[in-house]
């Protein structure tokens, strides 16, 4: 990564940071409220049987509601486990499962651990983001973990990137490592930004 992407995208980050931080309860609880309506249509639309999800952190648009809920319609979720080497573990969400604190202060499921493998059986990826341009390009938090995961899948399906609305922006700094995203949810709208990555 060149100095000036590297510095850029710092500077991007602590302000996307800095703004989530200001928001109210009422907006959070909004925001994941039609997170949800978004994610349930999408869902439906791809007529997803098994996806990927993450658990949102408290500054994140919610989707803990919407995991919880997909569990109980019976699609299979899998949800993110970090690892020290840079990848991504899995484990299944359940309807009881506990939820503990992995590397990095990140909340994640606790219990039985499937490889970095898994998620290629996936109908569709719904993966965190701090910001996506118009071309797809995601801005990630700067530990590459979802890069190297869609980097190293042989057949992707499509990927969505969970961001609040003033998110999605003219244009995010780019480098070579950066994959992109089919679309983004947002708690207003689906938009679908890229054609899917076969």
């Amino acid at each position: 990564m060149s100095d000036d992407i590297g510095h850029a995208k710092r500077a991007m980050r602590a302000e996307l940071r800095e703004r989530r931080q200001l928001l109210s309860q009422t907006a959070l609880d909004a925001a994941a409220a039609g997170i949800k309506v978004q994610l349930d249509e999408l869902v439906a639309s791809v007529g997803a049987q098994s996806i990927s999800c993450f658990l949102s952190t408290t500054t994140e648009p919610g989707t803990r509601e919407f995991v919880t809920d997909a569990v109980g319609r019976g699609i299979r979720v899998l949800l993110p486990v970090t690892r020290k080497d840079g990848l991504l573990d899995w484990a299944v969400a359940t309807p009881d499962g506990d939820i503990g604190e992995g590397l990095f202060g990140l909340p994640e499921p606790v219990g039985e651990l499937l490889g970095p493998i898994a998620v290629n059986d996936v109908d569709l990826l719904i993966i965190p983001a701090a910001a996506v341009d118009g071309t797809g390009t995601r801005l990630g938090w700067g530990r590459g973990f979802f890069d190297k995961t869609l980097g190293s899948m042989e057949g992707c399906p499509p990927v969505y990137a969970v961001i609040y609305d003033s998110e999605l922006l003219d244009e995010v700094p780019r480098d070579l490592h950066d994959q992109p995203v089919t679309g983004v949810i947002t708690p207003t709208q689906t938009i679908t930004l890229a054609p899917t990555r076969r």
